[in-house]
């Protein structure tokens, strides 16, 4: 099988939560820790740092690996889900895992896979899991992929567990409130592993300090305890809130050993990009007409893009707007301008919602634009459309911004 093959190979035969939805969706880690028994459980040999959250989480583990690596450490990076190649999701230093070594896992395990009928992402854990214990990474920061209990990556016992922040998303597996969705969230949290909490909210700030009480977990609220602004390479304004998180949960590294300075950790944040390869936080694709994309898609993460948007200086606004088929329009709607233009797309996966029907929900709610059958056709057209002192954004949808990265 060559690399192409064995990706579509993974893609088609195994349920994806990101491009299937609800049916990909486990509710118990037998099937991860059946895997990684069969691994020799690769989970114990190495290092980590656990991230969860709504949003966030992948700015702030890509943040952590930054700061990691300019301390001299090798650094593993666990992400989901990827831009452009499935390679992105597997790191150590900013370089992606080879080709052939996902090429010979897969072949090495098919036939386990197919046995147990193990989803892609848990398929996709244990490889992560071998690949840093096997190339003997100091570290590995590990995003969650969904939630937090029953993620696949709960198997873990990290050096610090970290909760960005807790939002309104992925509710049918979660819950429908913020408490219900913080206890899901809080999974991660272990006996006597300290936890780091992004953002300090009043709905779930009590839910936290129970837990992390019951797990004998010391608790830190980072939005409490770091007062300076922190700069980055990252420029959207919600960096802000990642950045103390960040910094909040290499400080408890350092306790547990790791020697970084501070002029390491400077170095960290002003270095994301270019140390990790991170992709899609406000990025700047063009300059006449400036173009920025951002994979924000929930009502917490559009909210600061929106605004960001918005202070902008520009004649006229061009929106290519793309989602998935269970996102709640009606909770995102208001913060969406009425005076752009928009161009309506499906992204390219089964979970996208058909562009004419995104269209005729927008135009409802008084947001004008026309559909296109292609995101890139709706990029193309924004373009045409645009002079050079116009802004376009491109986003709703981290599917929507892969396609034109």
């Amino acid at each position: 099988m060559t690399y192409n093959d064995t990706v579509n190979w993974m893609f088609s035969q195994l349920p994806m939560y990101q491009s299937k939805g609800k049916s990909a969706y486990k509710k118990d880690l037998s099937n991860t820790l059946l895997l990684t028994s069969h691994l020799n459980n690769p989970e114990n040999k190495f290092k980590s740092v656990h991230v969860a959250g709504t949003n966030g989480k992948g700015s702030t583990s890509h943040m952590i690996a930054s700061i990691l690596q300019e301390a001299g450490y090798k650094v593993g990076l666990y992400t989901s889900p990827h831009l452009k190649d499935y390679r992105e999701r597997i790191k150590i230093n900013g370089k992606e895992i080879s080709k052939q070594y996902v090429i010979g896992f897969i072949k090495r395990n098919m036939s386990f896979f197919e046995k147990h009928s193990l989803s892609f992402f848990e398929m996709t854990v244990g490889l992560a899991f071998e690949y840093f214990a096997r190339k003997r990474v100091d570290i590995a920061v590990i995003e969650v992929g969904l939630g937090g209990r029953l993620d696949s990556t709960n198997i873990i016992t990290p050096e610090v567990s970290v909760i960005t922040n807790i939002g309104f998303d992925h509710m049918q597996f979660l819950g429908n409130s913020l408490e219900a969705i913080a206890k899901e969230k809080a999974g991660i949290i272990k006996e006597n592993v300290p936890i780091v909490i992004g953002e300090t909210q009043k709905e779930t700030q009590q839910v936290f300090q129970d837990i992390a009480k019951n797990k004998n977990a010391t608790i830190y609220f980072a939005d409490f305890e770091i007062n300076q602004e922190i700069k980055t390479d990252l420029k959207g304004r919600y960096q802000s809130k990642n950045t103390k998180t960040a910094y909040r949960a290499t400080e408890e590294l350092k306790k547990k050993g790791f020697n970084v300075s501070e002029t390491q950790i400077k170095k960290g944040f002003n270095n994301v990009i270019n140390n990790t390869g991170l992709l899609g936080r406000w990025q700047v694709l063009n300059n006449c007409p400036k173009v920025i994309c951002d994979t924000a898609h929930n009502r917490e993460g559009l909210s600061y893009v929106v605004k960001q948007v918005l202070d902008e200086t520009y004649i006229k606004l061009h929106i290519v707007l793309g989602v998935v088929n269970d996102k709640d329009l009606n909770s995102i709607i208001d913060l969406l301008p009425k005076n752009a233009t928009y161009y309506f797309c499906r992204p390219n996966i089964p979970r996208g919602l058909d562009e004419e029907k995104l269209k005729d929900f927008f135009q409802k709610n008084s947001r004008h634009g026309k559909s296109f059958s292609s995101v890139k056709e709706a990029y193309k057209s924004a373009m045409e459309n645009s002079n050079d002192d116009d802004l376009i954004f491109v986003g709703g949808s981290t599917f929507v911004v892969a396609e034109i990265i």
